[in-house]
């Protein structure tokens, strides 16, 4: 994408509602626009990494074996009274009454739509286990939206449900998706840690949140250091077996993580005191095990191998789609903006030209662009006539992880510069080695 082509609003100023660094350099890179509180529009910036994250969460449901589809956002208000959730919600739930006085809802959560699907097509204990699963728009009425994406009304979230026969596979389907978001939030270069956490008004026995270390976070969590030190990798996990994924459960919530809504302080004695840590930390996804709550009143049941109809065990498990964003820049930033990791980076590295006009650096800059097109790459070329000091701002501002900077003087001595956002460090580097070490960053065969 040429920049002069691109909408790119980006603000010198920092919004005086920005309370956040995400929310500052969100709005600064013109990332979003509040269209009324906690409520964005998703500009150009901000979409692709939505998309991208979007994507990751995708791929990693599916390769867990978990099967996508698509619920609406407005719900019927008599399945909620048939679960008895109706009312539990509070003031939380945008409440609708449509033109024929039928009462609706803006859905905050799926459960009760999944299970009306469910008992509406499957009978037989032979079609489990299943989980299906959607992305798609939540509402919520926070009483005092705020901190950006972070916390705002209207969101973007991945909520998945599991039918299993037994208690037994249902936890199977929980640890099977410990497993699975521990891939997901690694590929976003994050360390989501599993914490035990209150299960709040879905209900459940057993329920995880993975929460990412910030200083900004909303919860204040309390851990053994020794987690901070555990990651996934890209280790091969057979998703089908029970023993697997329990041992990979065991490995990632043996050492003490709570929130402080179950923190026991006794219990967090037991720990090392050179271990002991207490930080804040970011939601960005939990898992519930929820047994037959849902089930029993909705009467999603099937039939057993010995004929009888019992309640399904369920369990529900999302990721906060929309507000990984605003974790990901809140773990990954400077003072100049955003840090984004090559996984969900928006642009695959930035081309900065620094006198547009001139015919050689254009034709490099031109040949460049082609060639990392050529790969598959996305790159964004700065092919504007602002000045060298603002290029280089705007690139440092929206985070792009790489930038070549093509020059005269450089290309005098046939060299350009390749550099490093996270680290600042650069080097001079051929037109086609800066190409070939791009290509081979983000795993592409370069075709020079």
């Amino acid at each position: 994408m040429r920049l002069s082509r691109y909408f790119l609003p980006v603000l010198k100023e920092t919004p005086s509602e920005a309370q956040i660094v995400s929310h500052r350099y969100m709005l600064r890179a013109g990332m979003i626009k509040q269209a009324q509180a906690g409520i964005y529009s998703w500009l150009p910036l901000g979409y692709k990494v939505l998309r991208n994250i979007e994507n990751i969460v995708h791929e990693e449901q599916q390769r867990a074996g978990h099967i996508p589809m698509l619920m609406p956002t407005l719900q019927s208000a008599d399945l909620w009274r048939e679960s008895g959730r109706y009312d539990d919600y509070g003031q939380e739930m945008l409440r609708i009454t449509d033109r024929h006085g039928r009462d609706m809802l803006y859905g905050p959560t799926n459960e009760e739509l999944i299970t009306d699907i469910f008992r509406s097509h499957v009978g037989s204990y032979k079609d489990l286990p299943l989980t299906l699963y959607h992305i798609q728009w939540k509402f919520r009425d926070e009483v005092r939206p705020r901190f950006g994406v972070m916390r705002g009304r209207e969101f973007l979230m991945k909520d998945g449900y599991n039918f299993d026969l037994t208690k037994e596979d249902a936890l199977h389907a929980y640890n099977r998706h410990l497993v699975s978001y521990l891939r997901t939030y690694e590929r976003m270069g994050l360390q989501a840690i599993p914490m035990r956490a209150d299960s709040g008004p879905i209900g459940g026995e057993d329920t995880h949140e993975f929460l990412v270390l910030a200083e900004t976070g909303e919860s204040e969590v309390f851990y053994d250091s020794q987690i901070t030190e555990l990651k996934f990798g890209d280790r091969e996990i057979d998703y089908d077996s029970h023993e697997e994924c329990r041992a990979v459960l065991e490995e990632f919530t043996s050492r003490y993580a709570r929130t402080d809504e179950t923190h026991d302080e006794a219990v967090f004695a037991q720990v090392p005191e050179e271990r002991r840590r207490t930080a804040r930390g970011i939601e960005v996804g939990q898992i519930f095990y929820f047994g037959t709550k849902y089930s029993e009143p909705m009467g999603a049941t099937v039939v057993d191998k010995d004929g009888n109809r019992v309640p399904v065990h369920m369990g529900s498990h999302g990721i906060g789609v929309s507000r990984l964003l605003g974790a990901i820049i809140e773990a990954s930033h400077d003072e100049k903006g955003i840090i984004w990791p090559e996984g969900v980076t928006p642009f695959h590295c930035g081309i900065v030209n620094l006198k547009q006009g001139d015919t050689e650096a254009d034709a490099a800059c031109d040949a460049i662009y082609a060639s990392l097109t050529a790969l598959g790459l996305e790159p964004l070329y700065d092919d504007t006539n602002e000045r060298a000091g603002g290029k280089f701002a705007t690139m440092d501002l929206i985070g792009l992880p790489w930038r070549i900077t093509v020059g005269p003087r450089g290309l005098k001595n046939g060299v350009v510069e390749l550099t490093s956002r996270r680290t600042g460090e650069s080097e001079e580097l051929s037109p086609e080695a800066a190409i070939e070490r791009i290509a081979q960053i983000y795993g592409k065969v370069s075709k020079g």
